[in-house]
């Protein structure tokens, strides 16, 4: 028997099967991993936003691509792990690890290992609508400085 879940966002619903959410999760964070942010941006929906750590959203596939190119900078070796995913009634929440070193312009040389998540709406056409993303930002800046271990 196939799981099905239903997401009932942007005034529209969408039903994916367990299996399908986690491909998409899994080629969601390939996409971090490859420096190429267009890659990133093609997962949300044209309008699709994502916020950071309850930053202001980036708005558009555009505003999107820029996100994730300023965390490709930073980190030129970032590689993101699929964690694992949590259907809620009218989200997903997709846990990852971000693992790299601050080597991009500017950077400590330090190494980074963090882990966090993103709470996904999906729209009718399987695309991220909005994503609302969060990490320990103290442990973060501690690693940019003295580094995972530090």
């Amino acid at each position: 028997m196939r799981a099905n879940w239903i997401c009932s966002c942007a005034d529209s619903a969408i039903r994916m099967t367990l299996t399908e959410l986690t491909r998409f999760a899994k080629r969601y964070a390939e996409a971090w991993c490859s420096q190429n942010p267009e890659s990133v941006a093609a997962f949300f929906a044209e309008r699709g936003s994502i916020s950071i750590n309850n930053g202001p959203p980036a708005i558009g596939r555009a505003a999107i691509a820029r996100e994730a190119q300023a965390f490709m900078t930073t980190f030129p070796d970032m590689v993101v792990t699929f964690d694992k995913l949590e259907p809620q009634l009218d989200a997903i929440t997709f846990h990852w690890t971000l693992t790299g070193t601050n080597t991009g312009p500017g950077g400590t040389g330090k190494r980074v290992r963090i882990s966090g998540y993103e709470l996904w709406k999906i729209d009718s056409d399987g695309l991220i609508a909005e994503s609302k993303g969060h990490f320990d930002g103290t442990e973060y800046e501690r690693q940019l400085k003295h580094g995972v271990d530090g």
